[in-house]
């Protein structure tokens, strides 16, 4: 039996209807159009099989696989409506009363995240520091609320004036984004963030992130066994990381602030959407390969399709009033839908309608673009501005930073390898560094005084390159050999007679620091 077609609701001025997903794109005759103008409530069950909106007057509850309108409610001032796990009761929000059936007794509470999925329920609770105590994160499982000796987990922290707590899937761990209004060091006006970790097992530790800068977004995956963060000073970096929060794979740096895993958990997308241009990368996480870079400009919504193969890009009102209207993608790059709202018109909200876990197999990946009607959306590469005096001479390629490329950061072992202790990896540093230091003294006694510069250069160049056994610390190794032979160069181009810059000259004064630096690493001080 063929997976059934989602359906895409559209709400908006135009009013509320549905669209069929892929293949057809047309509107569906499962849902009655409502053209009412003053729709603010909407919600699919779980499973999908039912649907509510509130038009102003009345909250209705259709069956979308019958097509038939099952309930109508006087509720006109409903907000928001909610369905149970199981699609026997439905949730409205007006002005409100409730009954408490278990109180957590903790105080200044300030947020809290229900655990998805079955029960039992488990809830991550936030109290802000005060007065030189730290913030802290509790985790606790309903209904035992007895203190802080019934907490499954604690982590406590400072430089917290609010967080954001993401359960994963199977509501075993808890990812912690604590963000400051002011970064006291002056260095980013978006504050200050870092990311903490909590399992409901009780561990916890700090996500060592290797740039700085503010955390755009984090993202489960929907196996529970990793995650993948985007961080750091534009260009930004994204890395994916384990359960025990070491790194996996790092795509480098690229204009991303978002990232989006498919329900299947196969494929992840980098976007960089607000006020960058829309561009996405979708990858392969299996092999960690690239399959397709589209651009979706001026986008303020992406959501995966249930199946898993393709996604909605959507501008919607209010955050863009011109130039509404959403595209439905398959994730190799291809544009299947194009739906543009007239210019006195808004659309307020597109989503897909969901489905339980396994009504959709997972598929193999593709790397080749499927065929499309519509002309695939290249975009048109940007030229920068070059003033009328430099129009027609030879432009030189400069750029403001340097791109870091995707890397694998999984240790690479041989079949008959086993993982090194830090401390076997310490003294393997100590004693290669004694080695490349006896080679020297001995190349400089050879060679003679007027050639020890050009031997202690060669020696550098010729020595293999080594790893500390931490990628941080070898990246900053590898970032200082670039800039060690970048001052080569320069001083090449000095004693050939050019005359160089201010800026030039400072870095070719740095020298010595770099150096010494570099020696530190590598003997592991």
């Amino acid at each position: 039996m063929a997976p059934p077609t989602p359906l895409l609701a559209v709400r908006g001025s135009e009013g509320l209807y549905m669209v069929n997903g892929p293949p057809s794109f047309t509107e569906s005759t499962a849902f009655q159009r409502d053209s009412g103008k003053n729709c603010k409530a909407v919600a699919f069950s779980k499973d999908g099989s039912l649907f509510a909106w509130c038009n102003g007057q009345k909250v209705n509850v259709v069956n979308i696989t019958r097509a038939e309108l099952l309930h109508s409610f006087d509720l006109p001032k409903t907000v928001c409506l909610e369905f149970s796990p199981k699609n026997n009761v439905l949730a409205t929000w007006q002005a409100y009363a409730n009954t408490i059936a278990n109180k957590l007794h903790l105080q200044k509470v300030s947020d809290f995240v229900l655990s998805p999925g079955a029960q039992p329920t488990k809830v991550a609770v936030y109290v802000p520091g005060t007065k030189g105590a730290p913030s802290f994160v509790r985790l606790y499982q309903y209904p035992n609320f007895g203190g802080p000796q019934s907490a499954l987990a604690n982590k406590s922290f400072f430089k917290a004036d609010k967080v954001t707590m993401l359960w994963n899937k199977k509501a075993t761990a808890v990812l912690v984004v604590a963000s400051t209004e002011v970064d006291k060091s002056g260095a980013s006006y978006y504050g200050e963030q870092t990311l903490h970790y909590v399992a409901a097992s009780g561990e916890s530790a700090v996500v060592q992130l290797p740039k700085n800068g503010p955390i755009y977004d984090v993202a489960w995956s929907p196996n529970s066994v990793e995650f993948c963060a985007v961080y750091g000073f534009m260009p930004a970096k994204a890395t994916v990381f384990n359960l025990k929060c070491d790194p996996v794979f790092d795509f480098g740096t690229g204009p991303r602030n978002a990232v989006y895993y498919s329900p299947h958990g196969h494929i992840l997308v980098l976007a960089g959407f607000g006020n960058l241009r829309g561009q996405m990368e979708v990858w392969d996480v299996k092999n960690y390969k690239l399959i397709s870079k589209p651009v979706a400009s001026d986008s303020t919504y992406f959501a995966w399709c249930p199946d898993g193969e393709h996604i909605v890009t959507a501008t919607c009102a209010p955050r863009l009033r011109v130039g509404n209207g959403y595209k439905i993608w398959h994730y190799t790059g291809s544009v299947l839908h194009c739906h543009e709202v007239p210019s006195d018109q808004e659309m307020w909200q597109v989503f897909w309608q969901p489905f339980p876990d396994g009504v959709f197999p997972e598929r193999a990946v593709r790397y080749q673009a499927v065929p499309s009607e519509l002309p695939r959306a290249e975009p048109r590469p940007a030229q920068a501005y070059r003033p009328p005096a430099l129009r027609h001479k030879p432009a030189t390629s400069s750029k403001l930073h340097e791109d870091e490329p995707p890397q694998n950061m999984k240790p690479q072992l041989g079949a008959g390898d086993k993982p090194v202790s830090k401390t076997a990896l310490k003294n393997q540093r100590k004693h290669e560094a004694k080695k490349a230091a006896k080679q020297e003294a001995k190349a400089d006694a050879q060679q003679g005084p007027a050639q020890v510069k050009p031997a202690q250069s060669a020696l550098q160049n010729t020595v293999p390159a080594m790893t500390t056994g931490d990628p941080e610390v070898d990246k900053r190794i590898k970032n200082l050999k670039k800039k060690l032979k970048a001052i080569e160069q320069l001083k090449e181009q000095a004693a050939a007679g050019k005359q160089l810059e201010k800026n030039q000259v400072e870095k070719i004064q740095k020298e010595a620091a770099l150096l010494k630096e570099l020696e530190d690493l590598e003997l592991g001080v």
